[in-house]
């Protein structure tokens, strides 16, 4: 018995550990998702900004307005390459997250694969005990009506 209840702490502290990787794995996974999505606003403003230059550039633009147009787009840019950066770390720590999560899972699943066989084999020695004693009892029952 003192196996078992060792095997049921230790699922009991696989649980917790497998809980606890899920919400840093969502945690993660938001993250990314957030990250992506300021990165799919940050293009969007680009190709707004860039086709708003071409409409101007058609119309007629000083030079000081075409190089801030440059330098603005220059510095969009910039910022897209960050948040690309961004978006591949945060991508990264999903990965490692759900690696992790994997793991814990593993781990909780082998323990209770184990409480599993644990309890079959105890249900067995618990079947073989009432067949020897019901074979004790025909044997006794057959042995008095002699």
């Amino acid at each position: 018995m003192a196996t078992t209840s060792a095997l049921e702490t230790l699922i009991e502290l696989a649980t917790k550990d497998t809980d606890e990787a899920t919400k840093r794995l969502g945690r993660a996974v938001r993250v990314s998702e957030e990250a992506q999505q300021k990165l799919n606003i940050l293009r969007q403003y680009r190709d707004d900004y860039a086709l708003r230059f071409q409409d101007n550039l058609t119309a007629g633009l000083t030079a000081m307005s075409f190089r801030n147009y440059q330098l603005f787009l220059e510095k969009i840019d910039t910022a897209i390459a960050g948040q690309e950066d961004v978006v591949r770390i945060t991508q990264q720590k999903v990965a490692e997250a759900r690696t992790a999560w994997q793991a814990c899972e593993r781990k909780r699943m082998s323990y209770d694969t184990l409480q599993t066989r644990a309890k079959q084999a105890e249900l067995q020695r618990e079947n073989k005990r009432d067949q020897k004693q019901t074979d004790e009892h025909a044997s006794r029952i057959s042995f008095y009506k002699r």
